[in-house]
């Protein structure tokens, strides 16, 4: 473990606070995408965040291709089919949709997958990207530079909802080695999800979520941040290790 670990938990937990909230809590999608939602954006991106916290919100997963500054895997990618290397940038294959602009994306979300109209935070998009660049501050520009690493043949796969002050670290170094991800959302739907693990015990309320089911039966139990590398076969949990781990496997 770095020694910078603890500031880096300090400051993401400030992130969480700062955004009050957004990004924890999952009200799950009237209608879930049979393929894969493909997003390119960069974690220290303040417009890329409020996509993630709805992809949080309608327990929606993705497949994230991370474009930090300096980054040559993806970005190339943007410019070719959008015109620009502009973030976030969503595709979807389910409708042959693909767009720019985070509040064009939001309301796209909720108009396509969720009841109709966005939930009311989301009617003020441009307050909750006010409040994305205050709570971006925080961080210091951790998840906006690329660092030099190894590609993964395949994605790996991450459990994890927007909030997660242990989980954004994590997709912080999965962004800046750009390191292609599978997101699940794993967003909170009830008291027990709140319930540290290590005290939730045989007797713990079964999970409501897709995704939170998933994990349990894969895992045994229900920890975030979990990450599954198939590349390698592994598969574990806490922020800590998983980041020794992306260091020790794919930074060059």
């Amino acid at each position: 473990m770095s020694i910078l670990y603890p500031l880096n938990i300090a400051t993401s937990l400030a992130s969480t606070v700062l955004r009050g909230g957004a990004g924890v809590s999952a009200t799950p999608a009237a209608r879930q995408p049979q393929e894969l939602l493909v997003l390119y954006e960069f974690e220290g991106c303040p417009h890329c965040r409020l996509v993630r916290e709805v992809l949080t919100e309608l327990d929606l997963d993705a497949l994230i291709l991370p474009c930090p500054k300096g980054g040559k895997r993806f970005r190339e990618a943007v410019v070719e089919k959008g015109g620009t290397a502009q973030f976030p940038f969503l595709e979807d294959p389910n409708t042959g949709q693909s767009m720019y602009e985070s509040a064009d994306i939001v309301h796209y979300l909720f108009a396509t997958y969720g009841n109709g109209a966005p939930t009311w935070p989301w009617r003020l998009v441009e307050l909750q990207r006010l409040g994305s660049v205050l709570a971006g501050m925080t961080r210091l520009g951790a998840g906006t530079w690329v660092r030099s690493s190894r590609a993964p043949e395949r994605p790996l796969e991450l459990f994890s909802f927007e909030a997660s002050p242990f989980a954004r670290p994590v997709r912080d170094r999965l962004c800046e080695m750009e390191i292609p991800y599978v997101l699940r959302s794993v967003g909170r739907t009830q008291l027990a999800d709140w319930v540290p693990p290590a005290l939730r015990g045989k007797s713990q309320t079964l999970p409501q979520t897709r995704n939170r089911r998933a994990l349990a039966e894969r895992a045994g139990f229900v920890s975030i941040p979990y990450l599954v590398d198939a590349n390698t076969g592994t598969e574990m949990a806490e922020s800590s290790a998983i980041l020794d781990y992306l260091n020790e496997t794919y930074a060059a």
